[in-house]
C-alpha cells in the first residue's frame, strides 16, 4: 500500500508540475512546451548577407511581396539605407516552373554581374552540402541550372570561376567544369567511387578539420587544386537503421577508430580545360600525416599548403609548384603538445609575406612571414591569446581580430597596426558588456555588429569602423527581449572557483527568482571540459539557457565550470596542460571546483547532479563514476564512454596514439570505472550517431550490468549526435531530462 501510494504521488508530481504541463497562466515562469514546442523564443536573424566588392553596399534576402512568393535579393547602400530590389523573386522562377527558387545560400561573382543560387539541399552528415545550383545572369535575365543532366540535388561546392565564364562543382565524388555560355560540361577527374573522393573529404577531415569544401580556382581561373581521399582500407562502422521500413538496413560509414587506418590523402592540380593531375611530391605515409588546409599561394603558379603529422604536433608550411608539384616548406610549427591548423593564414603585400598565427611565445598571436620563411614579425604583442582575425585591412595597414585580454568568457573586437609596433585599440564599446561579433565589409568601413550577453538576445547592427558608430540597427529582436524580461529570474553570476595551487576556474551561477540566501538548494552543474568547446561565456544561449532557467526557477542552482584544457583564451599552459590525459585532469579539476562551492552557504551539497552532451557526457560519467561521494545524479547524453572507440583525428591530437598511451586512454574513458557507480545514473544516446557512436553506449551498459549497478537508459532510434531527427524528438528528450532530475534530484530548498 506505500509503495502504491508512492508511486501515486509520484505520477501527481508529473502530471501537475509546472514546468511539465503544455500551458502555464503565469508568462513570467517557463515550461517545456514554452520552450521546445513553440516559437514564442525564436530568435529573428539577418541574412545571409554579403557585402558588395565594388563598396556599393550589401545584399540581403527578404520575403518577397510578391503574391507567388519567394524572396527577394536587396541591395542596401550602408550609408544612406537606400533600399534596391536587385533580384525580384520573379526572375528566379525556373523555366516552365510556377514558384521562386527556395535560396539556402548564394554568392556573387567578382564583377557583380552572376548571382549563384545554392537550393534544394539535402543533409551530408553534420551540413546540408549537397544540393542545386542555378545562375542568374543579372544583364540578360537568363536562368540556368548548373549539371542540368544530373540527378537532382548531387552537386556540391559549386564556384564561379574568377572571370565568371564557367562554373566547377563536385558530383558523385568527380570534379565537372562547366562553361556558362553553352552548357558545355568537362569532367575534370574520373576516378571517383565509393573509395576514391575528388574534390571533397572523408567522414573525418570533415568532422574534426571541418573541410567539406575540397577544391580551389586558381586566381587566373586556368586551374583548380584539390583533396583526393583514397578510403580503401578504412574500417566500416555498420550503423543499423530498424524502423524505416519492415527488415533492417545497414548504414556504413567509413570512420577511422584510434590507432587503425587513416584515408590516404592528397592535393594535386588539374587544368581547368581537363588533363591529367600533377600531384604534389610530399613525403610520408599519406595515411599517416594530414593536409587540413590547400589554398593558391597569392598567384596561380603555386600552392601552399599545411602538413600536419599525424600526432599533430609539426606543422609544415609547404609550397608547391602547380605545375611540376616540387614541393618546399618554407616554415616549420612544432609543439609538445599538439598544434590547430592555422584558418587566417592570408597573403599580403602582392605575396611577398604571408599572415601566421601561432602559440610560439606562450599565447596565440599574429605573425608576419616573409614568402621564403626566413624573416618573421610579431604584429600582437602582450599576455594575451587572439581568438580569430576578423579582418585584414592591408590599404589602411591595421589587422582587426577578437580578443578578450581581461575576460576570457566574453568576446570583443581590436584592431592594431598591421606592419608597425602599435597598442591594440579596443573597437568594441566599452559599455557593452558580453559577446561581440563582426562582418566587415571589403573596404574595413563598415560592419554588421552582433553583440548579445548571458541573459539578452542578439542585437545585429550597422556599425561605422573604426569608430563604431551605430548607424542603424538591423534586428533588435524586441519581441523576444521583452519576452525574456518578463521572465522571473535573477541576474547571472559570474565567479572563479579557487581550487588550490593558485588555479582559478571561471564559472557562472543561475539562482532561483526567490532565491533565500538562509536555505540550501540543490546544484545542477553542466559541463563539457574537453578541447573543443568553452561554456562560461557571457553569451546568449538560446533555448538551452531558457530550459536552465526553467529549472531555476523550480527550485535549482544551475551552475557551469571551465576546467583546465577548455580552449579559454588563457593562455597555451592552460589550453594544453591536459595533453595524454583527457578526461583525468579535466574531471579532477570539476571535482575540486564541487568541493569549493559545496563549502558555499547557500548550498545542499547532498544534492549536487551534472550533466552534459558529447564529451560533456563524457565528463559527466567520469564525474560520477570517479567522485561517487561528490556527485548524486548525472545525466550523459552521447558520451564516449571508451576513448578507444573514437576517431582518429580528435582523440589521437589530444591523448597521442594509443599504442604509445594506453594507460592515459584506459584512465581517461569512464568506462574504466562504471563499477564505481553509487548515484543515479541516466544515459542516453541516438542509434543513429555517426560521430560519437551508440556501440560505446552499449558497451557501458555491458559494464554497468557486469557490476551490477542501476541505471536508467534512453535510446532514440535513428537520431543522430543531435538527437533532433523526427517529430517532438526534442520536446521529448528535455521532458525526459526534466522529469528524471525531478525524481532523482528533488528540487527546492531545504531549510539549514
Amino acid at each position: 500500500m506505500k509503495r502504491l501510494t508512492f508511486l501515486t504521488a509520484l505520477l501527481l508530481t508529473f502530471i501537475c508540475h509546472p514546468a511539465l504541463r503544455a500551458q502555464t497562466q503565469d508568462p513570467s515562469l517557463l515550461t517545456i512546451d514554452r520552450i521546445f514546442n513553440s516559437s514564442e523564443f525564436r530568435s529573428d536573424g539577418f541574412g545571409p548577407a554579403r557585402w558588395l566588392r565594388d563598396g556599393s553596399g550589401y545584399t540581403t534576402l527578404e520575403r518577397s511581396a510578391d503574391t507567388g512568393g519567394g524572396v527577394d535579393i536587396v541591395r542596401y547602400d550602408p550609408e544612406t539605407g537606400d533600399r534596391e530590389i536587385l533580384v525580384p523573386a520573379s526572375l528566379l522562377v525556373p523555366p516552365g516552373g510556377s514558384r521562386p527558387l527556395g535560396i539556402s545560400d548564394y554568392s556573387w561573382s567578382w564583377d557583380g554581374r552572376l548571382l549563384l543560387i545554392f537550393t534544394n539541399t539535402r543533409r551530408v552528415w553534420r551540413q546540408n552540402t549537397r544540393g542545386d545550383y542555378w545562375v542568374l545572369d543579372l544583364e540578360s535575365r537568363d536562368l540556368r541550372q548548373l549539371g542540368s543532366d544530373s540527378p537532382p540535388s548531387t552537386l556540391m561546392f559549386a564556384k564561379l570561376s574568377p572571370d565568371g565564364s564557367r562554373a566547377a562543382y563536385v558530383s558523385r565524388n568527380n570534379i565537372y567544369m562547366e562553361h556558362l555560355r553553352d552548357g558545355r560540361i568537362t569532367q575534370l577527374t574520373k576516378d571517383g567511387s565509393g573509395t576514391v573522393v575528388n574534390g571533397t573529404s572523408d567522414w573525418v577531415y570533415e568532422e574534426e578539420f571541418s573541410l567539406r569544401d575540397g577544391f580551389r580556382w586558381s586566381p587566373d581561373g586556368g586551374r583548380i587544386a584539390y583533396w583526393q581521399f583514397d578510403t580503401e582500407g578504412v574500417g566500416t562502422f555498420f550503423m543499423i537503421n530498424n524502423t524505416d521500413s519492415i527488415y533492417s538496413r545497414i548504414v556504413p560509414v567509413q570512420y577511422p577508430k584510434v590507432g587503425t587506418t587513416n584515408s590516404a590523402c592528397r592535393v594535386g592540380v588539374v587544368s581547368a580545360d581537363g588533363g591529367p593531375t600533377t600531384w604534389f611530391a610530399l613525403t610520408g605515409d599519406p595515411r599517416d600525416n594530414y593536409v587540413p588546409k590547400m589554398e593558391w599561394a597569392a598567384n596561380s603558379d603555386e600552392v601552399v599548403i599545411q602538413y600536419l603529422n599525424r600526432l599533430q604536433n609539426t606543422n609544415r608550411v609547404i609550397l608547391g609548384n602547380a605545375r611540376t608539384g616540387e614541393v618546399r616548406a618554407i616554415l616549420i610549427e612544432r609543439d609538445e603538445a599538439w598544434l590547430d591548423p592555422v584558418d587566417d593564414l592570408k597573403w599580403l603585400d602582392g605575396g611577398s609575406l604571408f599572415m601566421w598565427v601561432s602559440e610560439r611565445d606562450g599565447w596565440r598571436h599574429v605573425y608576419l612571414v616573409s614568402r621564403s620563411g626566413k624573416e618573421i614579425t610579431t604584429v600582437t604583442l602582450g599576455e594575451f591569446d587572439v581568438i580569430s582575425v576578423t579582418k585584414i585591412d592591408e590599404e589602411g595597414g591595421w589587422l582587426y581580430y577578437i580578443a578578450a585580454p581581461d575576460n576570457p568568457g566574453q568576446r570583443y573586437l581590436y584592431r592594431t597596426r598591421l606592419y608597425g609596433p602599435g597598442e591594440p585599440q579596443r573597437i568594441s564599446p566599452a559599455g557593452q558588456p558580453g559577446t561581440h561579433g563582426y562582418q566587415i565589409s571589403h573596404d574595413s568601413k563598415w560592419a554588421f555588429h552582433t553583440r548579445s550577453s548571458f541573459q539578452v538576445p542578439p542585437v545585429i547592427e550597422l556599425v561605422r569602423l573604426p569608430s563604431h558608430e551605430v548607424v542603424r540597427t538591423i534586428t533588435d529582436n524586441a519581441r523576444l527581449r521583452e519576452k525574456v524580461e518578463a521572465l522571473k529570474k535573477t541576474s547571472v553570476e559570474f565567479f572563479r572557483a579557487d581550487i588550490g595551487d593558485g588555479i582559478l576556474l571561471d564559472g557562472w551561477q543561475m539562482k532561483p527568482y526567490d532565491f533565500d540566501p538562509a536555505k540550501k538548494y540543490p546544484v545542477l552543474f553542466y559541463v563539457y571540459g574537453e578541447p573543443w568547446g568553452q561554456t562560461v561565456q557571457d553569451s546568449w544561449g538560446g533555448n538551452r539557457y531558457l530550459w536552465h532557467l526553467m529549472l531555476t526557477q523550480q527550485g535549482y542552482l544551475v551552475m557551469s565550470v571551465d576546467n583546465r584544457g577548455t580552449p579559454a583564451p588563457r593562455g597555451r599552459e592552460w589550453r594544453k596542460i591536459i595533453y595524454r590525459q583527457i578526461g583525468i585532469l579535466a574531471s579532477a579539476d570539476q571535482a575540486a571546483a564541487v568541493r569549493e562551492i559545496g563549502e558555499w552557504p547557500y548550498v545542499d551539497s547532498s544534492r549536487v547532479g551534472i550533466w552534459g552532451w558529447s564529451g560533456g557526457g563524457s565528463m559527466s560519467l567520469n564525474a560520477i563514476f570517479r567522485y561517487p561521494d561528490l556527485y548524486h545524479t548525472a545525466i550523459s547524453v552521447a558520451p564516449v564512454p571508451d576513448q578507444r572507440l573514437y576517431d582518429t583525428i580528435y582523440q589521437e591530437r589530444y591523448m597521442g596514439l594509443p599504442d604509445d598511451n594506453e594507460e592515459g586512454y584506459r584512465l581517461g574513458s569512464p568506462i574504466t570505472f562504471a563499477h564505481q557507480l553509487k548515484g543515479n545514473l541516466l544515459l542516453v544516446h541516438g542509434t543513429g550517431d555517426d560521430n560519437v557512436h551508440f556501440q560505446g553506449s552499449e558497451a557501458l551498459v555491458n559494464a554497468l550490468i557486469a557490476a551490477n549497478r542501476q541505471f536508467t537508459f534512453m535510446a532514440y532510434p535513428n537520431r543522430s549526435h543531435g538527437i533532433y531527427e523526427g517529430r517532438n524528438t526534442t520536446r521529448h528528450l528535455y521532458t525526459l531530462l526534466t522529469r528524471y532530475l525531478l525524481e532523482k534530484l528533488p528540487a527546492g530548498p531545504s531549510t539549514r
